[in-house]
């Protein structure tokens, strides 16, 4: 997991140590250190971000002979980084659901995502982790769309012993969301998980299809579901969404298989919206909460 980020990072803090710490010095050692940082799938801006912080805080860096230069670096890095995934908006979820139960209302997420990264199972995930906290849940078949979308959602529902909100095919997907917030208001449900429909994020039509949703059941949270795997398009598919819809929040699914790594610091940076939750493989358990300090110490050792 994020091998080719930790190995561009750890390549820099070893080459940087060895380097006097003058600017022209450590210009080339820097650049190198951007390229490396893109070829992990870090957006060119974000790299760009990052290598300009290191610039200024290593530029007049006094080390004596007794301290340690690479814990130096590699502590000034892990700044950075951090800094990067910080959004000022701390958001706990659980803890949410729990205040807005507190005032007798269904907490309501709506998933968004194109198709193949991973949404309906992260939404099979998402409402197996509230069962585990002791919340109800009903799930809410909004994309009438997509062949098998119905179906899919149930099969999960199924096996999770949860009830599922549907209508055919071709019906309106705001209708379906409107049912289930209803459905979930009279039988005192906690949450309300709304699947959409997963077409390509420039359609117009999706957005139109989404934005009505949202206006119908007003959500507490718009959940966007990206992919790690596809580096730079996940930040096309982030702002996109962000700026047509409006974003609350991610979910990075298939970080288990991702050797890069730069995708979580791309649509953080980007888009100033945090990442709650990480897939991390195919069960319903592998939905592990984000962690910024964790991210940081598995990337830089």
């Amino acid at each position: 997991m994020f091998e080719k980020l930790r190995e561009g990072l750890n390549k820099f803090i070893e080459n940087l140590s060895k380097t006097e710490l003058k600017i022209e010095n450590v210009k080339p050692v820097i650049e190198d250190l951007k390229f490396n940082l893109i070829e992990s799938n870090v957006a060119l801006p974000v790299a760009e971000n990052i290598c300009s912080e290191i610039a200024k805080r290593i530029h007049g860096m006094k080390v004596s002979r007794f301290e340690d230069k690479h814990k130096l670096i590699r502590n000034e890095l892990r700044e950075i980084i951090l800094k990067v995934l910080n959004t000022g908006s701390d958001v706990d979820l659980l803890s949410a659901i729990k205040e807005k139960n507190s005032a007798g209302e269904p907490f309501t997420i709506v998933f968004l995502g194109i198709n193949g990264t991973g949404k309906t199972t992260s939404i099979a995930k998402m409402a197996y982790l509230l069962k585990t906290y002791g919340f109800t849940v009903v799930m809410a078949c909004s994309d009438t769309f997509r062949a098998g979308a119905i179906e899919q959602i149930e099969e999960h529902a199924r096996r999770l012993k949860l009830r599922v909100i549907k209508h055919k095919y071709g019906s309106d997907p705001a209708a379906v969301a409107f049912d289930s917030l209803s459905y979930a208001r009279a039988r005192g449900i906690d949450a309300v998980l709304i699947d959409t429909a997963g077409r390509m994020q420039t359609d117009r039509n999706l957005m139109d299809e989404l934005n009505k949703i949202i206006r119908t059941v007003e959500p507490d949270f718009r959940m966007l579901v990206v992919d790690a795997l596809t580096g730079n398009d996940a930040v096309n598919q982030a702002e996109e969404f962000d700026e047509k819809v409006g974003v609350d929040g991610f979910i990075l699914t298939k970080v288990d298989a991702d050797v890069k790594g730069g995708t979580a610091l791309s649509i953080v940076y980007t888009t100033g919206k945090p990442i709650l939750y990480i897939g991390t493989g195919q069960r319903y358990e592998d939905l592990q909460k984000f962690d910024a300090n964790l991210f940081v110490e598995k990337i830089l050792g």
